[in-house]
């Protein structure tokens, strides 16, 4: 018998998907930090998958799920794994990205799927944590987001500069300053 989860947790489950998804619309395509998830999600390739993981190897066996998952539905492009109540810490976080990358290598999906990293509290190694280029990274919850690297190639190739990408999108957080970026984020969790 399976037990279903408590309203409350459907509900902060629910509520991430909606933050993350708007997310996705307001910072990754509307701004056009990813020239390649639009395509995804508008034609419906883009799976939301929230997960009531509490410890790392809950997440991992989550994360063994999605991509199993991605395997067998190639319908499905591209999963964003949302983990809002486990690696809330971006040090514990980004310490963690190495054990999925374990985790591609021991299932022999090194190479055909790769994982990106997006947390509240993201920060690059040569920036101050209030820098408005790290925006470029922050999602309202911790996720790891699952990529096809076949068409993730098949994108770059045919998308024009594509090496200019990260450039322009540093230059478009400092353009648009923290203080614009951290209320744009905050309305994020206002739908």
């Amino acid at each position: 018998m399976k037990i279903s989860a408590r309203p409350s947790e459907l509900r902060h489950d629910e509520q991430a998907i909606l933050s993350v998804r708007q997310w996705v619309k307001t910072f990754v395509m509307e701004m056009n930090l990813c020239p390649f998830a639009k395509y995804e999600v508008l034609n419906d390739r883009a799976r939301f998958a929230s997960t009531g993981a509490m410890t790392e190897e809950q997440l991992l066996m989550s994360l063994k799920d999605e991509l199993e998952l991605l395997n067998n539905h190639p319908s499905v492009e591209t999963t964003l794994l949302i983990h809002s109540k486990v690696l809330g810490d971006f040090f514990d976080y980004n310490q963690f990205l190495s054990s999925a990358d374990k985790l591609l290598l021991e299932m022999g999906l090194e190479g055909t799927y790769q994982v990106a990293s997006f947390h509240p509290d993201y920060q690059f190694g040569s920036t101050n944590s209030d820098d408005a280029e790290n925006y470029t990274n922050r999602s309202p919850y911790p996720l790891l987001h699952i990529i096809r690297e076949a068409s993730l190639g098949r994108a770059i190739a045919e998308y024009p500069d594509v090496d200019q990408v990260p450039a322009r999108n540093v230059a478009l957080m400092n353009s648009l300053g923290r203080n614009k970026l951290q209320a744009l984020f905050e309305s994020l969790f206002k739908l």
